[in-house]
């Protein structure tokens, strides 16, 4: 079994094989910090790819690619979030001028962003822990005007918790965890934070 029997097939294949040609170069750390940069906001290959690769060609230093992955995807995710910001001020007068009789009007937006901002830490930090896709929050983030301190500290637990988790489980156990983490790692972290959500309910029950 191959480090890429589990990759999307077509252009999503494509990108993934580009992605893991990176990880022999010498500008494999700029590279890393580039991927998780872009991945936050549009770029379609998760970082885990590179970040796995090079963890197991040197584990030494996985810490190190966990950082280096953890900072750029942060500001990556800030990016989004600036760019749903500016995104939806630019056009926000038009939805609400020409989508207002669908249901598209500031009465509901209000209402959303209201339930969006009462839960941006969890929604924030499991989009960037789990597989759910960080780049939808880090613009509708912005989208919804959440306190930019949240989204950060958010991104910033979420990120660190997810990819040094992945360089800690290469560095520990070795080459042969790599298909397990491609198969099992996003159902793993969906149930770790089904239960982080459980024992908070159960608190303040």
């Amino acid at each position: 079994m191959t480090d890429l029997d589990h990759a999307p097939r077509g252009l999503h294949h494509r990108l993934y094989r580009w992605v893991l040609s990176w990880a022999s170069r010498p500008s494999a750390v700029p590279a890393l910090f580039v991927l998780a940069f872009a991945e936050s906001s549009f770029f379609p290959v998760p970082p885990d790819v590179l970040l796995i690769a090079m963890s197991v060609a040197d584990p030494r230093r996985v810490r190190w690619f966990a950082a280096v992955c953890t900072v750029g995807s942060v500001l990556g995710g800030v990016a989004g979030y600036a760019i749903g910001y500016g995104m939806w001020h630019a056009i926000a007068g038009f939805v609400f001028d020409h989508l207002g009789g669908i249901g598209f009007t500031p009465a509901n937006f209000a209402l959303i962003q209201e339930r969006f901002q009462e839960n941006a830490f969890l929604a924030v930090f499991t989009a960037g822990f789990t597989p759910i896709p960080y780049k939808v929050f880090t613009i509708g983030a912005g989208v919804f005007d959440v306190a930019l301190g949240t989204f950060v500290a958010a991104s910033i637990a979420g990120r660190a918790g997810r990819f040094f988790l992945v360089a800690e489980l290469v560095a520990r156990i070795g080459p042969r965890v790599q298909p397990f983490i491609e198969r099992y790692l996003g159902w793993l972290t969906l149930a770790f934070v089904a239960l982080l959500i459980g024992g908070v309910w159960i608190l303040r029950a």
